[in-house]
């Protein structure tokens, strides 16, 4: 996985938020799949990074595209698409992906003292 928080470009870009809650009975290869779709993703024209965390049976991803075509290419990808019917059949209770258009980033690094706006 990639470096948290993800480093991206300067807006605009596309963030596209997947929200999970996991089944309790299949686990049986969700991990070596969202391996490969991390791996996968990023070999994708306008990628630029993801963001994952998960607590229990919930989850989040945010992954990170140049523009919303990329991100809509990233869905068709066949691999992807077996994925997301696995996830359909097996490994989801329920999930939610929501797309949105990135206008402005800001943050602070660690360990640099206080926030300027503090």
């Amino acid at each position: 996985m990639a470096a948290f928080p993800t480093t991206t470009p300067e807006p605009p870009y596309t963030a596209v938020v997947f929200t999970s809650v996991r089944t309790d009975e299949d686990d049986e290869g969700y991990a070596a799949a969202a391996a490969r779709m991390d791996e996968l993703a990023a070999q994708q024209d306008g990628y630029l990074g993801i963001e994952s965390a998960r607590s229990g049976r919930e989850g989040l991803t945010v992954s990170y595209w140049r523009d919303e075509g990329s991100a809509r290419a990233w869905k068709q990808v066949v691999e992807h698409l077996a994925a997301q019917g696995e996830g359909r059949r097996r490994w989801y209770a329920a999930y939610r992906v929501r797309v949105a258009t990135v206008h402005r980033e800001y943050g602070w690094p660690a360990g640099r003292g206080p926030h300027p706006d503090l």
